[in-house]
């Protein structure tokens, strides 16, 4: 056997000992799907519940997905009291969002903040953090839609003082659209109900993501400095905002929870140029703090420590496989059919479990991501990890711009006041999105939520 064969032949049983080792533990570790939620319920009457604000920074949004985002947030049955902060973070189509703005502002529970210039996403939050009072923050992405229970079950889990920060379930509020937003959905599943439920048992989720997540705001007051002023290589980092604040979080001693009842439905990419750009600058972000986080390893269970390898090691094994194998058959013209019956049997088997705890069959679908993750992602991630200096988005657009009837449309109804049989419609379509993925069951792939 030539050099080629055995350096593809060791890497890749390399990667099928790490794989089998890392994800057998994490589905032995994750909450099932289907168990019961922990005892407890808010029996307080409604004075003696905590108080908490919906924090909605906003950039460039299109109307109709912000009033879809603010109609579900009003429409939460939290008993408690309940304030929402909406930043518009200087977007160049502010005219097309003012009717929906409006329309919610007649809501006493609603404040607009306006920023002059584009601040970014992490300074507008704590624009807002800064003027509200609530006991509890939920972070909530203008692109995202809440189940109307999601504020009550993430207060449920917010009750033990150790808990710092708490996310929800993500399901794609546009998974039907395409074959690239069937597949992040079922992405998200994996991530949600594998990767965060397994980091959950030891109180450690190591990204609380963006879309939905809620944090204790006496532990958020104290990491506010740190959490503006992040800076790699000397310069801001203004990206990765979810992933950084979990990680001083957990670095504060406060738990980090994940609460898989708690449905969020959110816009993902329905094509693979935003796709990949979304996925450089998570990964961007997830190296940053996986730097930042590995010296938290020491004080946390040992499987966070395998969780870490798995993630960062795993996906090394799997570029050097591969590109050992295409140079084998490139320079032999040999087959290199161990790495290839390899690499197709675990993910075979990932597949199949994941349809078997999803009780779905659409997940032996989720075996397209291979052949994605090794063509596209992973040199993704290597051009990440070279330039982790770069901080640019890559994704700040002006939105679409209606035109005639369909702009009319938004000014006349942005999803602000409903009829009683609308809203009711409206409920089940979030809930619809995920739920038809089985009653709150989620997941999705390693990094997932990486820094948005």
């Amino acid at each position: 056997m030539d050099l080629l064969a055995t350096t593809s032949t060791v890497a890749v049983s390399c990667y099928a000992l790490l794989s089998t080792v890392y994800k057998s533990l994490q589905a032995l570790y994750a909450t099932p799907p289907n168990a019961p939620a922990p005892p407890g319920d808010l029996t307080h009457t409604s004075a003696a519940l905590p108080s908490v604000d919906v924090i909605v920074p906003c950039f460039n949004e299109d109307p109709h997905t912000l009033a879809a985002c603010l109609q579900s947030i009003s429409a939460q049955d939290y008993a408690g009291e309940l304030r929402v902060y909406v930043i518009d973070d200087g977007s160049a189509n502010r005219a097309l969002l003012e009717p929906v703005h409006s329309i919610f502002a007649t809501d006493a529970r609603f404040s607009f903040i306006l920023l002059e210039s584009n601040v970014g996403k992490r300074k507008a939050q704590i624009t807002a953090i800064r003027r509200s009072t609530g006991d509890l923050v939920l972070n909530v992405d203008s692109d995202t839609m809440l189940a109307t229970d999601v504020v009550t079950k993430l207060v449920l889990k917010m009750q033990s003082p150790e808990v710092g920060a708490a996310m929800g379930q993500l399901t794609a509020s546009n998974r039907s659209d395409t074959w690239l937003t069937r597949l992040i959905d079922m992405e998200y599943w994996l991530a949600c109900n594998e990767e965060r439920a397994a980091q959950a048992r030891f109180g450690a989720v190591m990204c609380c993501c963006g879309p939905c997540a809620m944090y204790r705001r006496s532990a958020l007051v104290l990491l506010l400095d740190q959490y503006e002023s992040q800076f790699f290589r000397g310069k801001p980092s203004d990206f990765g905002e979810d992933r950084h604040l979990t990680i001083l979080m957990l670095k504060a001693g406060f738990r980090t929870e994940y609460v898989p009842d708690a449905i969020a439905a959110t816009v993902v990419p329905d094509k693979l140029g935003p796709y990949l750009r979304q996925q450089l600058r998570w990964a961007r972000s997830t190296f940053r703090d996986t730097f930042l986080g590995l010296r938290l390893l020491r004080d946390l269970d040992s499987y966070l420590t395998l969780d870490v390898v798995g993630q960062n090691i795993g996906p090394l094994l799997l570029a050097l496989s591969s590109i050992m194998a295409v140079a084998q058959l490139a320079v032999t013209a040999t087959v290199p059919w161990w790495t290839i019956i390899t690499i197709a049997s675990m993910t075979m088997v990932r597949c199949g479990v994941a349809a078997f705890r999803a009780r779905q069959l659409r997940f032996f679908g989720f075996s397209l991501h291979t052949p994605i993750n090794i063509a596209l992602l992973l040199p993704v991630k290597a051009y990440a990890l070279c330039t982790l200096s770069n901080s640019d988005w890559l994704s700040r657009k002006v939105a679409n711009v209606p035109a005639g009837d369909e702009k009319q449309a938004a000014v006349q109804n942005p999803s602000g006041r409903r009829s009683a049989a609308e809203g009711a419609q409206f409920a089940r379509a979030v809930r619809g999105t995920d739920l038809s993925c089985s009653s709150g069951r989620l997941a999705a792939t390693d990094n997932v939520c990486g820094g948005e």
